[in-house]
């Protein structure tokens, strides 16, 4: 994730780099099974939306080719967002 920049909101639905179906992010900052790294986002193929943990698809931000569509962003939205990606920051400089 690019300094100063804010996580996308969920219900965003992204094309990513080498994937064919478009992905809508219902989670960010998220682990994969226990896993000690941390993913910007966790998404599931649009349209069809979460089928089992098995169609999960975690990624970061650089991954993204495209938005499509930009989910809701409330004022509470956009609190949580910067709260999120300045606490990415943080774990992301920590292990440098």
């Amino acid at each position: 994730m690019e300094k100063d920049q804010t996580l996308l909101p969920i219900g965003t639905v992204v094309s990513l780099n080498n994937l064919n179906q478009p992905m809508m992010i219902y989670g960010r900052m998220q682990t994969q099974n226990g896993a000690e790294s941390i993913w910007d986002y966790v998404g599931c193929p649009y349209p069809l939306g979460f089928i089992s943990k098995e169609y999960n698809v975690f990624f970061d931000h650089k991954q993204i080719e495209a938005v499509l569509f930009k989910g809701y962003e409330s004022p509470q939205e956009q609190e949580l967002s910067e709260a999120l990606s300045s606490e990415l920051a943080r774990f992301r400089n920590k292990d440098v």
